[in-house]
């Protein structure tokens, strides 16, 4: 009996030990099943995103080598235009305006994304030098120029940086949208009206002393509440800084001068400068503007700034 029990034992040995090297091998192949499953599912699960066209708008696309242009830019403003300013940090500059908006729904952009940008350029406008205009951006740049020492916003560093520049992302992509963007009208907090929204009232806040605003009389409506000046930089204006509002009204030369200072479209301008103690004064045709202007083409809607 003896004998037949060892004799038993010997035969169950081979079978114990075929038995433990099943369960490991299948062990070992279930956990290769597992991590190829896991890997498929993330494949499965990213390839939309990569693949997807990115979302369609009714604007133009993102200007073409954006970030290039931005970066240059801020290189010959700080370095040339302005060397007082050449402390300032172009690369890290860029790197806040990219973080602003890529990667993001353009319509649903908020004055926050453009917070560390805005925070990163530390400029002051000298006071009695703050030109702003509404429609007639060609010719306030023409006056900016030759007299050299006045500011409008696209004379500033970030309004240098931006100007006639369209830009977006796409929630899907870590690249500008190329293809389109939101048109100015077709939503309200769209990637390029927050920026211009932004640093008007950032310009509006700084100026001080005497500063003037430039509108194109040869509208129906040279002042218009709706506009990025009207709305955002008029009443961003300091009357503790701000002391002297003078408005011209510039009209085409040889044209019809639609409006003038005693028209109720600067009456109404004049109620708002006074009711918020700052002193009004309004000119036709302002003489130092007029030798140096060429024919006012109002601005597109949709065109950058106010």
């Amino acid at each position: 009996m003896a004998h037949c029990e060892s004799s038993q034992s010997s035969r169950d040995e081979p079978c114990c030990r075929l038995s433990r090297r099943c369960r490991v091998c299948l062990g070992c192949g279930l956990l290769v099943l597992i991590v190829c499953a896991v890997v498929l599912l993330v494949a499965l699960t990213r390839s939309p995103t990569r693949t997807r066209e990115p979302l369609a708008w009714n604007g133009t696309g993102t200007t073409q080598n954006l970030f290039a242009i931005v970066l240059g830019r801020c290189y010959a403003y700080t370095q040339l235009l302005r060397p007082g300013l050449r402390s300032e940090d172009c690369p890290k500059i860029l790197d806040a305006f990219k973080s602003a908006f890529i990667s993001k729904n353009p319509c649903n952009i908020t004055q926050q994304d453009y917070r560390p940008l805005v925070d990163l350029v530390n400029q002051t406008v000298p006071c009695n030098k703050s030109l702003f205009w509404s429609k007639s951006k060609e010719l306030a740049h023409q006056y900016a120029r030759v007299q050299g020492k006045m500011f409008t916003l696209e004379d500033t560093l970030l309004g240098y940086l931006a100007d006639d520049l369209t830009w977006c992302g796409d929630p899907g992509s870590v690249e500008p949208n190329y293809q389109s963007c939101p048109h100015w009208n077709e939503c309200l907090n769209h990637t390029g009206s927050v920026f211009w929204k932004v640093i008007s009232k950032k310009f509006a806040e700084s100026a001080c002393g005497v500063v003037q605003v430039m509108l194109n009389g040869s509208l129906s409506k040279p002042f218009r509440k709706s506009s990025i000046f009207g709305n955002m930089e008029l009443f961003n204006l300091d009357p503790r800084k701000v002391h002297t509002f003078q408005a011209w009204v510039m009209h085409d030369i040889g044209g019809n001068s639609s409006d003038s200072c005693s028209s109720p479209s600067l009456t109404e301008l004049e109620a708002i400068v006074t009711e918020r103690n700052i002193t009004f004064t309004c000119q036709n045709n302002y003489r130092k503007v007029l030798g140096k202007m060429e024919p006012l083409v109002p601005d597109q809607d949709g065109a950058t700034g106010p």
